[in-house]
């Protein structure tokens, strides 16, 4: 089933791809306006109650700054509880008639005891969307279990790991010719594994994974790389998508020489649809759907396709952080989000996904798992559009909430 379903995606994003201006996907960036009439947002309640007046600053095209910043308690991967404080930041680089909104997310967190993660993500759209750069920058030291390759490995047969880790991802693409949503680029990305060791020092960690590459004891595991970029998004905010297509294809190459501890390959493909139902309200339906693969490539043990390990570790609710593992990875979410105030203070979402990985001996797809949930929405800055997010999610044998801003996908 997972294979139909990617020669469909496939199948589509091709013909999709040749469009240069997709009726009905989202209105053309010279039409579009800021219009918040009739919105309210926990900024403006929060200044109402503590009677607070903010002097309204002069409007100055395309450069005004919209933050967002709110401390969440959340559980965390290993156990135990964490303070995690995140901050966004929305603004346009040019005239938002034909600039798209840039984003900037810095979410630090820690549980006190010695543990913490610094993670720094960055989408900046140039002046008339000319040019696109995307940053992910990371240092974590946090344990993680994990449960060894394929999807048939039962809950009880895990294992904790510890070790810090460091990424560095960045890319630079340009839009291609006179069409407005497709773009083209290189990019460079590190990951850093360094100090593995299971927190039981008994445990043989690479008979335990089945793996061998990346997985000694005490040893590190380092892969350096270039990505070439394709890009197609109709899109023009990422905490709260608009009605319209995504597509975001990525070729990875990690060669010695850059410093890689072995020499792999990898291909991410993801493709996302939005629609929308009523044009004045939230009520929009979301379709999202990616496969990542080695390529038959060794690629390190931590660094192989697991379910929530995606870009930006949105995907999977409901499934524990590296839960599946495999050379590689197809997943398949769809959510529901409707408004339940008409000044779009409150809203409410409904969702479900699943995956499966690749079995370690047939390569082949063979079993499939689900979640699902449900989370209410309430606009924090209804200027970015950027909601506070509550989600509940559940698998077969785990559940957990998740505290965000800004859409999952």
């Amino acid at each position: 089933m997972p294979k139909i379903f990617t020669v469909i995606l496939c199948c589509c994003s091709i013909a999709r791809l040749s469009a240069q201006n997709p009726t009905g996907t989202l209105i053309p960036p010279d039409k579009l306006v800021e219009d918040t009439t009739g919105q309210r947002d926990m900024i403006q309640i929060a200044l109402q109650i503590t009677h607070i007046h903010i002097k309204k600053p002069p409007q100055v095209r395309g450069k005004r700054v919209y933050y967002s910043l709110v401390p969440l308690g959340t559980s965390i991967p290993g156990g135990g509880n964490a303070l995690i404080t995140a901050t966004t930041a929305g603004f346009y680089l040019g005239d938002r008639a034909n600039t798209f909104l840039s984003t900037v997310t810095f979410s630090p967190g820690t549980n006190f005891k010695g543990e913490f993660t610094l993670p720094l993500r960055t989408n900046i759209w140039s002046s008339r969307n000319s040019w696109n750069y995307g940053g992910d920058y990371r240092v974590t030291f946090y344990p993680q279990y994990v449960w060894g390759l394929g999807g048939n490995t039962p809950p009880s047969g895990k294992a904790l790991i510890r070790y810090t880790y460091v990424r560095v991802y960045q890319n630079a693409l340009k839009r291609i010719g006179g069409r407005p949503f497709l773009f083209a680029g290189v990019g460079y990305n590190l990951d850093y594994h360094i100090n593995i060791r299971p927190d039981n020092d008994t445990l043989n960690l690479p008979r335990f994974a089945g793996y061998s590459h990346g997985t000694g004891v005490h040893s590190n595991s380092l892969s350096s790389g270039l990505t070439f970029n394709l890009l197609y998004d109709t899109r023009n905010n990422l905490f709260n998508p608009l009605p319209g297509w995504y597509y975001n294809v990525i070729f990875r190459i990690n060669p010695k020489f850059l410093g890689s501890d072995e020499n792999w390959y990898s291909l991410y493909g993801d493709a996302r649809k939005y629609i929308s139902f009523n044009p004045k309200h939230q009520n929009v339906l979301a379709f999202w759907s990616y496969l990542w693969t080695t390529l038959g490539s060794n690629a390190p043990y931590l660094d192989l396709p697991a379910i929530t390990w995606d870009a930006y570790q949105r995907s999977g609710r409901g499934f524990y952080p590296g839960r599946y593992t495999g050379r590689t990875l197809w997943d398949f979410e769809t959510e529901y989000r409707r408004s339940i105030t008409s000044d779009e203070l409150l809203g409410f979402v409904v969702f479900a996904n699943m995956n499966s990985v690749t079995e370690p001996e047939t390569r082949s797809f063979s079993y499939l798992h689900a979640a699902a949930g449900a989370g209410l929405r309430v606009k924090f800055n209804k200027h970015s559009g950027t909601n506070l997010c509550v989600d509940l999610a559940a698998s077969k044998g785990y559940w957990a909430v998740y505290l965000n801003l800004g859409e999952a996908f």
